[in-house]
This record gives C-alpha cells, structure tokens and sequence, in this order.
C-alpha cells in the first residue's frame, strides 16, 4: 500500500463496497459483548476514521442500522447481514469499520485489545498488545 492510496471493502457477498480514504485514527481488537454476538466471533478487529474519509461506492440503498446501544448504532447489509460499520453518540463525527472487510493492507495494524474483562473465557490472548479491561479512550479519539 502506497501512502495516502485508499483501501477499499465490501461485504461478503459484493452488494455493499465502500472505500476509505486515510488516514485512519486507530485500528483495536474489541471484545465486547455485542461485537461478539453481533459477529458471531471471539472478538471484531475495527479501524475508526472520520464520516467524511469513507464513501458507499455501491449498494447504499443495501445499508441497514439498528441501535444496538444507548449510544451505539451497527450497520448490516440487508442481503447477506454482513456487519459492517459503527458509530457512537460517543465519538462523534467518526465511523468505526470492520477491519475484515478490507481485503489488503490498510495504513497500520491493530494497536490494543479492548473490553478485555469481556472476553470469551476460551480465548487467550498472547500477541504483545496492550489489553484494556473497558475502553482505552485516547485509541478512539486521535491516532495512535
């Protein structure tokens, strides 16, 4: 990946595709509750950039949200419930993408685990990262 190059996504079956221009702000392992549950995973590895650096290329009309928090929003495709995106009345003006989605690099690897004390009780965790029991706030709010 070439400095400054956008990264582009989609959803497992191709009906939502998107495009980031970066830099991004953070990239974190969570490990929540609800990224568990909503993925169907121990844990969702997201990147957070600013609204206005990712653009819906295609299958907008496709994008599904549903609250799934006093503050938090998901977004799914509505063909193949894919999940896709967050954004938090927390963290206004940024929208948290699942790394996933990208299929190559993006501009930096996953920095901290997060919501640590939520963990699936079968998962260890033994990649040298930083591991927060809740939120690691400087991580969501400028880049690390």
């Amino acid at each position: 990946m070439n400095a400054g190059e956008a990264f582009c996504g989609e959803c497992v079956c191709g009906a939502v595709r998107f495009e980031v221009s970066p830099p991004s702000r953070w990239c974190l392992h969570c490990h929540c509750t609800l990224c568990r549950k909503s993925h169907g995973a121990p844990f969702v590895t997201w990147f957070g950039v600013g609204k206005d650096q990712l653009r819906i290329t295609q299958g907008e009309s496709e994008i599904r949200w549903r609250d799934s928090s006093e503050h938090g929003r998901r977004a799914f495709c509505s063909a193949c419930g894919t999940q896709l995106f967050f954004v938090s009345s927390r963290w206004p003006g940024q929208i948290d993408i699942v790394r996933a989605l990208v299929d190559g690099p993006i501009d930096r690897a996953p920095s901290a685990h997060v919501y640590v004390s939520y963990k699936a009780d079968w998962v260890d965790i033994d990649d040298g990262l930083d591991c927060y029991p809740e939120e690691y706030q400087s991580t969501r709010q400028r880049p690390g």
